[in-house]
């Protein structure tokens, strides 16, 4: 298998795929499919050296070499490697034979995004229809040739044969003869029986792994074109705020300074915020003549908000009944009070950044001539940088070309485009390329967080132990936005609860709060987006319940979850929750990590969770040690996970999983982001705690368990059971809940 190394000096991608797709003898097929009678007909008139379409996925060229666009972003996921081995294998080809090349925003695609562990689902059973509709023409070429009836013949390894005359054919020479053939309709291509699959579901690396080592240019940041200019981006510290005036004349009199100029910029929190652009010959001139900028802001009224401030409101409103009645089902009060038991807790985490260590960045060439514009982002969601371009600059869709480059992390920041608008509209004023690029600071202090907040929970269990009770009033941040004409208060991604959320559905006396507070700091989504909280909460609280009725946290799980095969979704947010599937993971993980068996000395403990998010159904088990000093460490984790039929690369698989882990410990262990004065206090990461290598833990176990269902997507869903499981084995160990985060806040100390 190789990568195309891109000049991104002297060529684009764009380039390339016109390029691959013009080359003389190619067949190439389209990416998706078209019941267009004219686009059937064109493509039945294509001849050797004509392809199907310029927005091709697949090209086989006549040295048996194959081409595979990889459409989806990049973005440590894995992605660029896993689905161009779907196509691959139905495709029968030799992986070493294969070139993967990353593809630009393109509407002949599809959708083209990274997020909610959506890429895999959303694409494999289209992308194995596409392999195999290629395998077909190519062995349709191959009877043709030998006049033979094509159910005789298979294709394998880049080879058609014929069964009973023994002969072979490479598909380097079967290209033109394929080329030449209509499109059958994609209904009547059999499929692979997923039993002889030799690609898909083992370990392969990733298709960049070689260029990453050797530091070779693939990041958004390393972009150069010739005759480029650098930018700095300076916004207001306050949230929201905007520029009175600036030392612009002295700034362009710095050495290396080409100009600097005031960008007015929109009200939208996540849009074009306004600032100050400095324009220089390299980075770090722009940097330098950043540290002598002079601006006086309008800070706005965000300036009035705190941490603390936030602290205070919620406690006082949780004293009060909830804004939003998410859920009502029994008797909440009356079951609390007729509990033979009752536990009453209150849960709290701070907002945090996504902290890339590829900080934001974009480069972008405005070209007046033809009004177009160029851009090479390190993205998520590519489409919605063209669009705020459109709608904010008014340049057409049309007149936008948009090259995806690898990204240095994402996790959610990168599916918005502030980051890009700025680029797109500094560039404007530029008559170079521009390369827009963030300083760490830039991008903590102006991050689109993962929203805090603040849970008030009371329990209650009958005399058997079982749960009868639960009540959860959710404290949530809110941005106000005007839709529709009417200003109203739209919780922040992942900042929203649904009535459905676990345990809601299963209790029978549940009573589900929520009351939003207005603030003016910024929110997006944060990996695996309200899972990522929720399952702390209410997986921890569930084990204090566990414990206050004296139950195995296992055995008390099972018994909640109830016998049901599926628990039905309802209103506007809910969704069928396969219980089956749950209990079968924990059921495992309880095996797989000795769940019961061994007897802990004080110190240690094990603890056990489980969450459904993202279609992926996950169990985990964490073993911890906690020295007297209240030192922790994790030693060992176990994760059963169900996402499906199939695993794609095994190897990337188990390497979302472990990073999911240590990304999990290191977000319930470290991170925490202070508001004073309507602005972010941290900036870096000596003031950002994230886990180092001796935090790690020493062991991951990672287990996939099969079920008869279609195949999902494994960024996401490892995430959320990370911080229970851990929480509840530190309680195990020492007997102290953990009730906010980070866990630093916390003292476990023990005697």
């Amino acid at each position: 298998m190789k990568t195309v190394d891109l000049d991104l000096a002297n060529s684009s991608r764009r380039d390339f795929l016109q390029q691959t797709s013009a080359g003389a003898g190619a067949l190439v097929l389209a990416s998706f499919w078209s019941t267009d009678a004219n686009a059937q007909q064109s493509v039945s008139k294509s001849t050797a050296g004509a392809a199907f379409t310029p927005s091709a996925l697949i090209k086989i060229d006549t040295d048996g070499s194959v081409t595979l666009i990889s459409k989806q972003p990049e973005i440590g996921q894995g992605i660029k490697t896993s689905l161009p081995m779907v196509i691959a294998e139905e495709l029968e080809v030799n992986w070493k034979d294969v070139k993967i090349v990353q593809g630009d925003l393109n509407p002949a695609y599809g959708s083209q995004f990274a997020g909610g562990s959506l890429s895999t689902p959303l694409n494999y059973d289209e992308f194995l229809k596409l392999g195999a509709l290629a395998r077909t023409m190519l062995i349709e070429a191959a009877a043709q040739n030998w006049k033979v009836a094509a159910t005789e013949c298979y294709a394998e390894k880049s080879k058609v044969f014929h069964q009973a005359s023994k002969r072979q054919a490479s598909y380097a020479s079967l290209v033109s003869k394929a080329a030449s053939l209509p499109v059958p309709d994609v209904k009547t291509v059999k499929l692979k029986d997923p039993a002889k699959y030799s690609l898909i579901g083992s370990r392969i690396g990733g298709v960049d792994n070689a260029d990453i080592v050797t530091g070779k240019p693939l990041f958004g940041i390393d972009v150069k074109l010739p005759g480029m200019l650098y930018a700095v981006y300076e916004k207001c510290p306050a949230f929201g705020g905007k520029v009175v005036s600036a030392n612009l004349e002295a700034i362009k009199a710095l050495p290396g300074v080409r100009d600097a100029f005031i960008i007015e910029g929109t009200d939208n929190l996540n849009g074009l915020m306004p600032g100050v652009a400095i324009i220089a010959e390299s980075t770090w001139a722009s940097f330098s003549a950043r540290k002598q900028l002079k601006v006086v802001w309008d800070e706005g009224k965000v300036v009035n908000e705190s941490w603390d401030d936030f602290s205070a409101k919620a406690m006082a409103a949780s004293k009060q009944t909830g804004a939003i009645n998410l859920r009502k089902d029994g008797d909440v009060n009356a079951a609390l009070a007729n509990a033979a038991k009752t536990v009453e807790a209150s849960y709290s985490y701070p907002f945090i950044s996504h902290a890339s260590i590829e900080p934001q960045n974009c480069t972008a060439w405005y070209k007046p001539e033809d009004g177009s514009l160029e851009m090479w982002v390190p993205t998520q969601n590519p489409a919605a940088g063209q669009a705020i371009v459109t709608n904010i600059l008014k340049i057409p869709k049309e007149k936008i070309t948009l090259h995806m480059t690898r990204s240095g992390g994402g996790f959610g920041r990168r599916l918005s485009a502030d980051y890009v608008i700025e680029a797109a509209a500094i560039a404007m004023k530029v008559k170079a390329p521009v390369k827009l690029t963030w300083s760490r600071e830039d991008d903590m202090r102006h991050d689109h967080y993962r929203a805090g907040g603040f849970h008030f929970l009371r329990g209650g269990v009958d005399a058997k132990g079982k749960l009868t009770a639960w009540h959860n009033h959710f404290l949530t941040f809110a941005n106000r936005v005007t839709r529709d004409g009417k200003s109203i208060l739209q919780p922040g991604s992942g900042a929203s609860l649904s009535g459905d959320e676990f345990p809601g559905r299963w209790v029978e006396n549940c009573l589900l709060e929520q009351t939003p507070m207005e603030t003016g700091v910024p929110m997006g989504p944060w990996r695996a987006p309200g899972s990522n909280v929720f399952a702390w909460v209410f997986h921890s609280f569930i084990d204090e319940l566990a414990h206050a009725a004296n139950r195995d946290p296992l055995e008390f799980r099972l018994e909640i979850l109830g016998d049901k095969d599926v628990m039905q979704g309802t209103g506007e947010r809910g969704q069928p929750y396969n219980v089956t599937r749950m209990r079968n993971v924990l059921k495992m993980v309880a095996e797989k990590s000795g769940w019961g068996k061994r007897k802990f000395p004080r110190g240690q403990g094990q603890g056990i969770a489980f969450h459904f998010s993202h279609r992926g159904y996950i169990a985990e088990v964490a073993e911890v040690t906690v020295s007297k000093e209240g030192q922790l460490k994790v030693d060992r984790v176990v994760v059963v996970t169900d996402i499906g039929s199939q695993i794609v690369n095994m190897s990337g698989a188990e390497n979302q999983v472990q990073g999911s882990v240590i990304d999990g410990i290191s977000t319930l262990m470290f991170p925490e982001l202070d508001i004073q004065r309507g602005r972010i206090v941290q900036g870096n990461f000596g003031e950002y705690g994230l886990l180092r290598m001796p935090d790690s833990p020493t062991k991951i176990d990672v287990h996939f368990l099969k079920s008869n269902f279609p195949v999902t997507g494994l960024g996401e869903p490892a995430f959320p059971p990370l911080a229970p499981a851990v929480c509840n084995a530190i309680f195990a160990a020492t007997g102290k809940r953990v009730r906010q985060l980070p866990l630093s806040r916390n003292d476990l100390r023990w005697s």
